[in-house]
């Protein structure tokens, strides 16, 4: 089969990306080889279950229709009807504003950045310090709703070599406003019961609260901004690769799970982006020492029914990997083997999120003390202690049902 091609790189192109970019990756973690290529959005193991035949079976059919209340219902806990219930409507307004685009091709915040629906003012409001314009904007996300708050830079390295058009599933240009200098980076905290009760349809209403959420908190940001008069791309799944921004956003560090952990929600996050040329001082990203950890822990993996979870140290994804991004020496989940056990579940399978031992509740005492002793040279220890409690143990979903008002 014929993949999309990923984006061809010149090698001034690539002297200039490193000579760039080799001080904020080392901070960050993140190491790029010379076979690095941006990656191409049609490649998402997401999207080719639309269009390859490789991924795409009566599961994976039976996965997308059970968002629009199309599954076989179980009388197993957590994939009741009442739960489908409930995660789909969590989903309604990221739908309703996904669905905007459909007639052209665009799934907005998905396989296309969000239509603004405000103009760029005409009159400019003058900045004159970018530090004090970025402590404004982070003001503003939390007043909108979002949990955590980063900007970093432009880094095109990230964007999608190309993005889709969702009538066919064929490429389409992945094209943004000239002068785009910043990126800011929002986190939306799931909810910790609802993360609990992995595996089911019930827990899938953490995750689609959270893109509910994102769809409105990144659509009025950036409308502010606009009313400002600059440039302001919303975004979620779309235009780029969120988890590399966030990372040098300085919210977190990448992990075997494939997510960032942060210091203050660990793992369970969604993040969602916004492309501005507002003028911005940006964060600086950091090691926390996340990845040691991971060095040492394997729980995730342990757990994974699809044995989609890599146990090695990190490594550069084989060339055959057509959902993994090429050139980057990281922690790479077999995404197909992934999307199969969704497709079989008929929602999202996030156990790796909830018995990562970073999945805590850190406004507690015991918990910012354990996070102390995990990103020092003492995380044997805090493993150990992990390994011996019960804070990863699965919640019944009737439990949860029982605890409503």
């Amino acid at each position: 089969m014929a993949w999309p091609s990923n984006k061809a790189v010149s090698d001034e192109t690539r002297a200039n990306w490193v000579e760039r970019y080799q001080d904020s990756d080392a901070a960050a973690g993140i190491e790029t080889t010379e076979d690095f290529e941006p990656f191409s959005q049609r490649n998402d193991v997401f999207t080719r279950a639309f269009w390859d035949p490789s991924v795409r079976s009566k599961q994976t059919d039976g996965f997308f229709s059970s968002y629009r209340m199309k599954a076989s219902y179980r009388k197993g806990d957590g994939f009741r009807q009442k739960d489908f219930a409930l995660r789909n409507a969590s989903w309604l307004i990221s739908d309703i504003i996904s669905n905007r685009g459909a007639d052209k091709g665009e799934r907005e915040g998905f396989q296309a950045p969000i239509a603004c629906d405000t103009p760029v003012a005409e009159a400019r409001e003058e900045i004159d310090d970018p530090a004090m314009m970025a402590a404004e904007v982070k003001r503003i996300a939390r007043f909108f709703g979002a949990d955590l708050a980063g900007i970093t830079d432009m880094d095109e390295r990230w964007l999608y070599a190309a993005r889709v058009d969702t009538r066919d599933f064929s490429e389409a240009e992945n094209a943004l406003p000239e002068g785009l200098s910043s990126v800011i980076v929002l986190g939306h905290q799931m909810d910790r019961e609802l993360v609990a009760t992995y595996p089911s349809a019930l827990a899938g209403a953490a995750t689609g609260r959270e893109y509910s959420h994102e769809a409105a908190i990144v659509i009025q940001l950036a409308a502010y901004i606009r009313n400002l008069g600059y440039e302001a791309v919303p975004s979620m799944n779309d235009t780029g690769l969120v988890i590399p921004y966030a990372v040098k956003a300085g919210l977190g560090e990448y992990a075997r799970n494939q997510l960032v952990i942060t210091p203050e929600f660990g793992p369970r996050l969604r993040f969602s982006k916004i492309f501005t040329n507002l003028p911005l001082a940006h964060d600086a990203p950091g090691k926390l020492g996340v990845a040691a950890f991971c060095d040492i822990c394997t729980e995730c993996a342990d757990a994974c029914p699809a044995k989609a979870l890599p146990f090695g140290p990190p490594e550069v994804s084989a060339p055959d990997d057509a959902s993994a991004v090429k050139g980057v020496r990281k922690w790479t989940s077999d995404a197909k083997a992934c999307f199969g056990y969704w497709a079989k579940l008929q929602s999202d399978c996030a156990i790796c999120m909830r018995v990562c031992p970073f999945n805590r509740e850190f406004t507690t005492w015991k918990d910012r003390l354990w996070l102390r002793v995990a990103l020092s040279r003492w995380r044997k220890w805090a493993l150990w202690w992990d390994k011996r409690s019960d804070r990863g143990k699965r919640m019944k979903p009737k439990d949860w049902w029982k605890e409503a008002p």
